[in-house]
């Protein structure tokens, strides 16, 4: 085998352009739709295969869990493929914790896909997939390669094909505990399920759709939990005509309607240096994460799985 590194391996982050929960198993697991879009905010992966079996994850950044979904993932495959190789990952933090952005998700995908590459093992995409939801509903996501319409609890996904777009993304410091937001008797738990099949004919209403009339369902329950993410949604709301949060997480983003060259790569801080063309009033709060992304057409690992 002559492949011994993977390197800027890059791990995207996602927004849902709307959540809905339209029901609940009797598991306790709520059944939902969403439409995943890709953007560039990422975090980056390098790997370099271990002759002796051991997996070993190393902080560029800040400090992950000594456990974290990355370093599952990848004991998760070792064991299930039986690879007699290891490795160490090494990982760049980028999409902030904590953010609904699906961050530790899209890591440990890239990382499976990386790791299928670099151990030789060859799995097709289906595969990998049924891996990934062992993990988490997100992964499967990641490792799927296109934008989508998503069903149940994470598990179906219907190929989307987006328009191209940007989207500002505002993160406050505090973080969501997606469990109490699931478990809030506040909770909307019945919005009638969208018909998909209408949409796919027409993207474009699809998109549509889902920035003027759909919603994220946990926004209610979380900006009660979480004022601050309130706080995110005016703020955009305020200078984009529209926001939403994205995922259960805190961030929230708002659709750009303005001219490409009218916009920078990201929001000023108040304390910090300017890093972007924004006006004044573009300016956020001290220990806020702000970005202008890009969408993506597909996951720029999508060729890494043979269908």
């Amino acid at each position: 085998m002559s492949l011994r590194s993977l390197v800027d391996v890059p791990a995207p982050a996602k927004l849902n352009l709307f959540l809905h929960v339209v029901g609940q198993r009797e598991d306790g697991y709520h059944l939902l739709q969403s439409l995943f879009a890709l953007i560039d905010w990422a975090d980056t992966l390098h790997l370099e295969r271990r002759g002796d079996g051991l997996l070993r994850r190393h902080d560029l950044g800040p400090a992950l869990p000594a456990d974290d979904l990355t370093l599952r993932a990848a004991g998760l495959l070792q064991s299930k493929s039986g690879a007699r190789w290891g490795a160490d990952i090494s990982v760049l933090k980028s999409v902030p914790w904590g953010a609904g952005m699906g961050g530790g998700s899209s890591d440990a995908a890239s990382a499976l896909l990386a790791l299928n590459r670099l151990w030789g093992l060859n799995w097709p995409r289906k595969r990998l997939m049924a891996l990934g939801l062992e993990l988490g509903a997100d992964v499967p996501f990641f490792i799927g390669g296109d934008n989508a319409f998503v069903e149940g609890i994470g598990e179906r996904l219907t190929p989307v094909a987006l328009p191209a777009q940007r989207y500002a993304v505002l993160k406050p410091p505090a973080t969501l505990d997606t469990r109490a937001v699931f478990a809030s008797p506040e909770l909307v738990r019945s919005t009638d399920a969208a018909i998909i099949s209408g949409f796919l004919e027409n993207e474009a209403k699809l998109v549509a759709w889902a920035a003027d009339e759909a919603r994220n369902d946990l926004q209610a329950v979380a900006q009660m939990l979480c004022p601050e993410v309130a706080q995110a949604a005016e703020w955009l709301g305020q200078r984009f005509g529209n926001s939403r949060m994205t995922g259960s997480g805190s961030a929230v983003f708002a659709r750009v309607r303005e001219e490409p060259e009218r916009i920078g790569t990201e929001f000023v801080g108040v304390d910090t240096p300017p890093r972007a063309t924004w006006p004044a009033d573009h300016e956020i709060q001290t220990g806020w994460v702000g970005r202008i992304c890009r969408g993506l057409p597909q996951h720029p690992l999508q060729n890494w799985a043979t269908d």
